[in-house]
C-alpha cells in the first residue's frame, strides 16, 4: 500500500472515530432540554409545595404543574427545529430518543393508575424511579457519568419517597431533578461550549 492510501486510510479511520465521539454526545446538544425540564420540575414541585404549606387552595395548587404544557409546547418547538437542522440522525440519537419515550409513556401510565388507586404517595415513589431510568440509561450510552450519578440519586430518593406520606414527599423532586438534569444539563452545556469554541 502506498504512503498515499495509508494516510488516505488512516484520514478515514480518525474521521469515523470522530463522527463516532460526536455522536456519542451530539443527542445532548447543550442541554437544553435537561435544564428546561429541571427547572419546570423544580420551580412546580417548591411551588405545590409552598401553596399547600401556605395557602388555603387545597387540591388546586396542583394548578401550578399546568406549567409542564409551555415545557411541552416548547419543546415541541426545539425538537422541531433541531430536526431541521440536522441532515443526519445517528444511531445513538435515535436509541436516546427511544429511551425518552419509553419514559413519557411510563410517566403518563404511573400517573393514571396511581390517581385511579388514590396513592399519592406510590406515584411520587415511582415517578422518582422512573426519573432515573431514562436519565441512567442516556448517561450509559453517552459515556456521561453525570447523567448516571444522577440516576442512581433518584432510585434512592424512591425508595425514601416510601417512608414520607405528608406533602413534603414533594419536595424529594427537588433533589431528584438538580442531581439528574440540572447539573448534568450545565456540565453539558459548558462541555458543548468548549467543543464549539474549538477548546
Amino acid at each position: 500500500m502506498s504512503n498515499q492510501a495509508q494516510l488516505a486510510a488512516q484520514s478515514s479511520l480518525a474521521l469515523i472515530e470522530s463522527m463516532i465521539n460526536k455522536a456519542q454526545n451530539r443527542y445532548s446538544e447543550n442541554g437544553t432540554l435537561y435544564l428546561l425540564w429541571g427547572w419546570i420540575i423544580f420551580t412546580c414541585s417548591l411551588g405545590h409545595y409552598a401553596l399547600l404549606a401556605y395557602t388555603s387552595l387545597g387540591a388546586d395548587a396542583g394548578y401550578i404543574w399546568l406549567l409542564i404544557i409551555v415545557a411541552l409546547v416548547y419543546q415541541l418547538y426545539y425538537l422541531n427545529l433541531k430536526e431541521k437542522k440536522e441532515t443526519v440522525k445517528t444511531y445513538t440519537d435515535e436509541m436516546i430518543g427511544y429511551v425518552w419515550m419509553v419514559f413519557g409513556i411510563s410517566m403518563g401510565l404511573v400517573s393514571f393508575i396511581a390517581t385511579k388507586l388514590g396513592s399519592w404517595q406510590l406515584m411520587y415513589a415511582l415517578i422518582l424511579l422512573l426519573y432515573g431510568m431514562p436519565t441512567f440509561l442516556t448517561g450509559a450510552i453517552m459515556r456521561f457519568n453525570p447523567l448516571k450519578i444522577g440516576g442512581v440519586v433518584c432510585w434512592g430518593l424512591s425508595v425514601l419517597a416510601v417512608y414520607i406520606s405528608s406533602k413534603e414527599i414533594l419536595l424529594l423532586l427537588i433533589p431528584a431533578v438538580i442531581s439528574a438534569w440540572i447539573i448534568p444539563g450545565y456540565i453539558l452545556r459548558a462541555k458543548f461550549k468548549n467543543s464549539f469554541n474549538g477548546k
